[in-house]
């Protein structure tokens, strides 16, 4: 594995400089792949020992790296040491290389590049999640697709890499909308509707009684009763507000479930209306409430206290907003689940919300709002069904898997399925998802179904395939695998080139973790399908002698591993035929 060649790289340069090894690690990096080229397998970049004082920062640079290259000397791990721009690359032994890249598959080790050294800096503990929060008795809007996904990857990469982590749901379950639904239900509701299709009825009713209050007073007032009678819990309208809740939790279950995303906790804002009241009482206390001239509760965050920068808390009739509740929210999970650091996922038009949240915690003297951070993602433009435009989750989840079943049936795969629509399925959300992580999560981009299905080229699809492909190749040769197998028979530049590939997996995910992105494994996970693709073109099972069918079905069942260990952090339950 790469911990153990950049262990021996870090050992012979920490005897060379008379430094202890560990300080050599961050400095080290695996070689990226470039096709069909012969490259090193390890870099060490100079101007990182400079910066970390290892070596002087003043003085030639080129210099300095040709006199550590030619201090270091070849031993029975590195066959070949030499000096780049500014770099010096190590070249390991091409036998040790493969037995010790595909050593741990043959004992069915799952964690293959997750119990690596590189995380050792990281801080293990309790992480919080929250993520896809959408708004009760609306039917789950195409817009909550991203938090929900982008959520579940961040929740599943501190999950592999040893943390605990509690994923949340935050639903948009109180507020004046409230108001007008409950009124709404009084005038255009159906119990009997509201059973057969819940959400589309109370999605129906919505839109009616909005429409209704644009020009009709009456309808506004009862509205504001309604949600006072919320407010005061009075058990006619609570008992009417939890129908709506428990009946949208259920529906939103089942598409989480086709979704292949779970929570451990289903909150809510209205869990903490009555603790935005003492948040309220504390931040007078604390002399951090002040008046606006409209009556409004606000927080001073200007720097020089002018009212120059201002955050509204509280409207004038006393009530409490979103922000109120986020604040409660906040310090209610710190006393219940002690985080060590929690991560909101919105998009980016919320950032601004976010920053005075975290300003507004430290304000009331809570240092832990540091460990407090939020995920913010750009926007999706074009998504739309062929019945035109999308509201809907389920509706494209639909289309994904109808799509996906038209492709495969063209390509006559469906016969020897077990289940042809879940294989569609599953297929059609790695399609949605890989689409989605392929650049920055600050980036919008434009939703393209024909890109995004395509079989060849850099999609979840290619992925899939790519596995299935691997699955049917080990099935074919099932005790054909043996527990040894002669390293020397996978020397192959084809070969090399995957083993090169996955010293980069920890590194990957290291990377991944520091800043939330997925397009790092995205990208790792195409590039090794690329790579494995033109292995079955080169390196063929079957036909070969024993010995080498053994050996290649080692590299394949490693590769095969690693892909969708990868993928499932992603989010995406990988098929075995398609």
């Amino acid at each position: 594995m790469a911990c153990f060649f950049r262990r021996s790289i870090a050992a012979k340069l920490g005897r060379t400089l008379q430094q202890p090894e560990d300080v050599f690690i961050p400095a080290l990096s695996a070689v990226p792949v470039f096709k069909k080229q012969q490259t090193a397998d390890f870099k060490l970049s100079i101007n990182t020992l400079r910066i970390s004082g290892i070596l002087p920062s003043s003085g030639d640079i080129q210099l300095q790296t040709e006199k550590l290259a030619s201090q270091l000397k070849q031993d029975s791990v590195l066959e070949d040491i030499s000096a780049g721009r500014g770099v010096i690359h190590f070249k390991v032994h091409r036998k040790l290389l493969v037995q010790k890249i595909l050593e741990p598959f043959g004992k069915e080790d799952e964690r293959f590049g997750l119990s690596s050294e590189l995380f050792n800096t990281l801080k293990r503990g309790t992480t919080l999640v929250e993520y896809s929060s959408p708004n009760i008795a609306k039917k789950f809007h195409a817009g909550h697709l991203r938090s929900t996904i982008i959520g579940n990857f961040i929740a599943n990469l501190k999950q592999s890499l040893g943390n605990n982590v509690i994923r949340m749901n935050y639903l948009g379950d109180w507020g004046m909308q409230f108001g007008l639904l409950g009124a709404g239900f009084g005038q255009f509701g159906c119990q009997e509707k509201l059973k057969q299709n819940p959400l589309q009825h109370l999605f129906e009713v919505y839109v009616q009684v909005n429409k209704e209050a644009e020009h009709n007073e009456d309808i506004k007032q009862a509205a504001r009763d309604f949600f006072k009678q919320l407010e005061q819990h009075e058990s006619e309208a609570v008992s009417l507000w939890q129908q709506f809740r428990e009946i949208t939790v259920d529906e939103y279950q089942r598409v989480y479930k086709r979704l292949g995303v779970h929570f451990d906790i289903y909150s809510g804002e209205s869990f903490h209306q009555d603790q935005a009241q003492e948040v309220v009482q504390q931040l007078q206390s604390r002399g951090l409430l002040k008046t606006s001239e409209k009556g409004t509760g606000v927080v001073d965050l200007s720097p020089a206290a002018d009212m120059s920068n201002i955050c509204t808390v509280l409207r004038s009739d006393g009530t409490t907003l979103y922000i109120t509740r986020d604040l409660a929210a906040a310090t209610d999970r710190t006393e219940k689940y002690q985080f060590d650091e929690m991560i909101y996922v919105t998009d980016k038009s919320q950032a601004t919300h976010f920053q005075q949240l975290f300003q507004i915690l430290l304000r009331m003297g809570h240092s832990w709002a540091d460990r407090c951070q939020h995920v913010p993602f750009g926007l999706v433009r074009g998504m739309k069904t062929r019945s035109g435009e999308v509201v809907f989750l389920e509706d494209v989840l639909d289309e994904a898997r109808a799509r996906m079943l038209h492709n495969m049936s063209q390509s006559k795969t469906t016969k020897e399925m077990d289940d042809p629509e879940d294989t569609a399925e599953k297929v059609g959300i790695s399609a949605l998802i890989v689409q989605d992580f392929k650049g920055p999560l600050l980036s919008d981009y434009t939703f393209d179904w024909d890109r995004m299905l395509q079989a060849q080229g850099d999609t979840g699809v290619f992925l899939q395939y790519t596995h299935a492909r691997l699955c049917s190749l080990i099935q074919r040769n099932e005790g054909a695998e043996a527990a040894v197998f002669d390293p020397s028979l996978l020397l192959e530049q084809t070969s090399i080139s995957i083993l090169q590939h996955l010293l980069r997996y920890d590194e990957v995910l290291y990377q991944s973790v520091q800043d939330l992105q997925p397009k790092h494994l995205v990208n790792f996970l195409l590039k090794l399908s690329h790579l494995i693709a033109s292995a079955h073109r080169e390196l063929p099972v079957k036909g070969s002698s024993r010995d080498v069918a053994q050996a290649r079905l080692r590299l394949f069942s490693g590769a095969c591993s690693v892909l969708a260990n990868g993928m499932r952090i992603l989010g995406i339950t990988p098929v075995n035929k398609m």
